[in-house]
């Protein structure tokens, strides 16, 4: 999991135009994930955190069984109908993830990066997709979930390595020539700079053609995803621009990001959100 401070901005402003019918769900989802991540605090004993983390892992499971104790959970089981509560069986994959922040674990490859960002996407835009689209498959708007949590690792980067977290696979960075310990430095070298350059303009590409092969009449359902994503992307071409100076939390947030966040969800409200894949 990333540093909150750094996902607050985009994060709450998705929550400020979540459709009113979503924002139980929405938040129930924001608080779990954010409940899962506090065993990741920092002077937290690793034993109160193991423990926390077990007893979330048997809530979660609690909650795929359709009896779950949190408030939390309790109230994103009552936002989906019986019959749909199948997608809440990977909102385990939170204590998963945090179980591989924990332990300090750290990508060997691309695709080991890809399968937590898609196993993220499918503990929180699984329930998402299925509260907005109840008849549609879920695919695309997985695809884009699994695209925005790359980005949000990248706008993290640096004080994710500052805690231990380490979000470029080490295949990159050997190939890059680069020392790993490097991300948790103030300023970066020039082979970190081009490096996180490059996985900056990819993942941007990849969340711009993810957006594209949603449906337009799915955008308005999704709007808090969509204002996300636009927030993240901008974010991600404010840090590139800071290089090689590693950006701290509060970098990214700029006066103007309420201002995207509305146009960007009057865009997807009319199915019309395109983000530029520069």
């Amino acid at each position: 999991m990333s540093a909150r401070a750094e996902a607050s901005a985009p994060r709450a402003l998705a929550r400020l135009y979540c459709p009113p019918a979503q924002r139980v769900l929405f938040q129930s989802l924001l608080g779990i994930e954010a409940e899962i991540g506090a065993a990741l605090a920092r002077g937290l004993e690793h034993d109160v955190a193991h423990a926390r983390l077990g007893w979330w892992r048997e809530e979660c499971a609690r909650l795929a069984q359709g009896a779950p104790l949190h408030p939390l959970t309790r109230a994103l089981a009552a936002s989906l109908p019986a019959n749909d509560r199948d997608v809440l069986a990977p909102v385990a994959g939170f204590t998963d993830l945090a179980t591989w922040d924990l332990a300090g674990a750290t990508f060997q490859s691309p695709r080991e990066l890809a399968a937590y960002c898609e196993r993220w996407s499918a503990a929180f835009v699984g329930p998402l997709a299925r509260h907005a689209q109840p008849d549609s498959p879920p695919g695309a708007a997985l695809s884009l979930g699994a695209r925005l949590r790359e980005l949000e690792l990248l706008n993290a980067l640096g004080a994710d390595a500052r805690h231990g977290r380490l979000r470029l696979p080490l295949e990159q960075l050997k190939s890059a020539g680069v020392d790993p310990a490097e991300a948790a430095r103030p300023q970066w070298g020039a082979p970190l700079v081009q490096l996180a350059t490059q996985r900056h303009a990819a993942a941007r590409r990849a969340l711009a053609q993810a957006l594209a092969a949603l449906a337009p009449r799915a955008q308005g359902p999704l709007r808090p995803l969509l204002v996300w994503a636009a927030l993240e992307r901008e974010h991600s071409r404010r840090g590139v621009r800071a290089l090689p100076r590693a950006t701290l939390p509060g970098d990214h947030h700029a006066p103007l990001d309420g201002w995207r966040a509305w146009r960007s969800a009057r865009r997807a409200d009319a199915g019309r959100l395109v983000l530029p894949g520069d």
